[in-house]
């Protein structure tokens, strides 16, 4: 029985997954190896929890409660207390084949080591670890409190066992969930691609302007958010990592090709709303 999800990384998707599964009821063990990220991460989640409040999707006691159960940790080793565990560290591999074969000496032999990779091999993550069956995919969309979907993601070794806890997991922290291959880019990334992909191709070419696509997305599409805005909340850096992972992934697919100007934004550092500026500016 799941009563203790470990998380480890505490950034924006880190520390919104750890958000949802407190609220959800489970304890929550937060690990990063910066302790400013952990501080920032535990005031974040705060506030987050303040703004639900005021919104009524939550009450007071439930926030405080939910936030009661985040226990943030800068030892690794603290992970091996945990019942069921979620990476949600940086989209590099190498840095993920760290932390798995960090895991395996930690943590007991049954428990599911979940990565929350949104573009990279589950398979390949699972290589570095004594129980490659108990590797699996579980990709939260940002921001996990908010965004109903998640994508599990069965490995070449996922065991069956291993596929059932993480999408029992995923009901009870109250997630709709879709089980796909182990694909690059998965389902909604891979999708997603040709939509950032187009739109920068015509910014690039002067056919139109950031606030004239996203306007026409959501106009005649029906989106909610048009790409270029979609992309500022992401955060260009994480959009622009994807997309490369996508396209190498596929032996370099023109279709997943990604474009000059995502990489200018990223060296530029202007990387959407979490730094005040991207397309569009946020003051």
């Amino acid at each position: 029985m799941i009563k203790t999800i470990g998380v480890i990384g505490a950034g924006t998707m880190g520390s919104g997954i750890a958000q949802t599964a407190s609220t959800a009821g489970f304890e929550v063990i937060l690990h990063d190896i910066s302790a400013d990220v952990l501080q920032s991460a535990m005031e974040n989640i705060k506030q987050n929890l303040r703004m639900m409040v005021e919104k009524g999707k939550v009450g007071s006691a439930q926030a405080t409660d939910a936030l009661s159960r985040i226990h943030p940790r800068k030892n690794f080793t603290d992970m091996g207390s945990a019942d069921f565990i979620i990476e949600a560290a940086v989209e590099n591999l190498d840095i993920k084949h760290a932390i798995f074969k960090k895991l395996g000496p930690i943590v007991r032999s049954h428990v599911v080591l979940a990565t929350n990779t949104s573009s990279l091999s589950v398979t390949s993550i699972a290589t570095l670890t004594r129980t490659p069956e108990s590797v699996v995919g579980m990709h939260f969309f940002n921001p996990p409190p908010l965004m109903k979907l998640v994508e599990v993601v069965r490995g070449k070794q996922t065991s069956d066992a291993a596929l059932k806890t993480t999408t029992d997991l995923a009901v009870a922290m109250g997630k709709t969930h879709v089980v796909c291959r182990d694909t690059p880019g998965f389902v909604v990334n891979r999708v997603a691609r040709p939509f950032y992909g187009e739109a920068l191709r015509l910014l690039g070419e002067g056919v139109a302007s950031v606030e004239e696509i996203d306007r026409i997305v959501k106009l005649e599409g029906g989106f909610k958010m048009g790409p270029f805005e979609l992309m500022d909340l992401i955060g260009i850096d994480i959009n622009y990592a994807v997309t490369k992972s996508v396209y190498e992934q596929f032996f370099h697919e023109p279709r997943f090709r990604p474009h000059p100007i995502q990489r200018q934004m990223v060296e530029a550092g202007t990387l959407g709303r979490k730094t005040k500026k991207g397309f569009y500016a946020y003051p």
